[in-house]
């Protein structure tokens, strides 16, 4: 362990958790041959922590390790205002010691988060409510049967609600952005208009954060898990953004859809008129560099590789869920199968496993889940017997 690139791999391994046991008492012994302390953890400390620990991804390790080295060099440099005599013997390992105890700092940070959120509820999605979540966390259940108000957390009115419509206003003059989180259950669809006059439909099992006013100098971003169409109001000088997940999708004012759900392969945008820019999340907008799609265009996002690829289609296909419609396009059955969950609020087992990496292309127009069913069984075969809101596939 004597290069900086040993050092970062066996730290990187330290918080993907794939360090053997070999390699942390390698740490351990290093570390306190060379005196840096007194008090280290055990193997045994180490271990219990780490396998507590559920695995990062790369990019989280590279950025907890960019942290350690900014930690270590500041305490290097009390080190050897403290210690002259030793400055050699700091500067050659203080690095790694520093590291090593921040880093277990880390984990029990980290860990503690992933324990926090994990204790806040769940939203069900297989509930009947759909569900506003305040900017202080409160909830507000909203009633398609009903009329509300949304408040602000100095009891402003920031938005009214309709039956399946909620607009919000745009007389409140926050310094701060301030977000909302709608969440749309199984088998419901609703509408959103947002502070800037920007349209959203957003589908059945979908969350969407935004801010309860847009502010002036700023971008107008909104975040997305689940479906959406945007009609975008016009506004030059603030673009709007959708981020959905790693991907970011850039426009000034157009329409366009946004399919991010979690069994997904693909995160697809398709552009119904106007353009739109798509980039990695993590990335500055570069309109020379960035894909833009142009209308009639789908552009697909590859979770895995973060790669895009944009093809011609017919964009009504993609649209057609606003209106009751229903379209699987080259999917597996495995993949309908949620979707079918989702879109009915309905609860599906499939003992055939045969089917469940098949793919399939089909289209409805605002069908009953037993007209699905149906078309399935009459084209393909599948046998199936529906009993309340459960479906078996034999």
């Amino acid at each position: 362990m004597n290069s900086n690139s040993e050092i970062k791999g066996l730290l990187q391994k330290f918080v993907l958790n794939q360090c053997t046991l070999e390699e942390t008492n390698e740490v351990i012994a290093y570390y306190k041959k060379n005196q840096l302390t007194d008090d280290f953890p055990t193997v045994e400390d180490i271990q219990n922590l780490l396998s507590e620990m559920p695995k990062m991804d790369k990019q989280t390790a590279d950025d907890i390790f960019m942290n350690i080295l900014a930690a270590s060099k500041e305490e290097k440099e009390e080190a050897v205002i403290e210690m002259p005599a030793r400055r050699s013997n700091y500067r050659k390992y203080i690095s790694i010691a520093a590291s090593v105890v921040i880093l277990l700092g880390i984990g029990f940070f980290y860990k503690q988060s992933l324990s926090n959120k994990a204790a806040e509820k769940e939203f069900d999605f297989k509930s009947t409510d759909i569900v506003l979540q305040l900017e202080n966390g409160d909830i507000q259940v909203i009633s398609e049967k009903n009329s509300s108000i949304v408040k602000d957390a100095k009891g402003n009115i920031v938005g009214n609600q309709n039956g399946d419509k909620l607009v919000y206003e745009n007389n409140s003059d926050p310094e701060k952005l301030v977000y909302n989180t709608i969440k749309i259950p199984y088998g419901k669809k609703f509408r959103l208009q947002l502070s800037d006059g920007t349209f959203v439909h957003l589908n059945s099992g979908t969350t969407l954060k935004y801010p309860i006013k847009f502010i002036a100098g700023e971008n107008r971003q909104v975040f997305l898990d689940g479906e959406a169409f945007f009609d975008v109001a016009k506004d030059k000088k603030h673009p709007f953004i959708v981020n959905a997940d790693n991907l970011n999708v850039r426009v000034l004012g157009t329409h366009f859809n946004v399919s991010n759900y979690p069994e997904d392969a693909l995160t697809d945008v398709v552009l119904v008129e106007g353009s739109v820019g798509m980039y990695n999340s993590n990335e500055e907008f570069d309109a020379l560099k960035n894909t833009i799609l142009k209308p009639g265009f789908k552009g697909s996002f590859n979770k895995e590789n973060t790669k895009i690829s944009t093809k011609p289609v017919i964009t009504d296909i993609y649209t057609s869920w606003i209106n009751g419609g229903l379209t699987f396009r080259n999917m597996t059955f495995k993949n309908i199968i949620t979707k079918l969950e989702r879109r009915y609020n309905v609860t599906i087992v499939n003992k055939n496993e045969k089917l469940a990496n098949e793919k399939f292309n089909a289209s409805f127009k605002e069908e009953s889940i037993e007209n699905v069913m149906s078309y399935f069984n009459d084209i393909h075969g599948i046998h199936y017997t529906i009993k309340d809101n459960q479906i078996l596939i034999k």
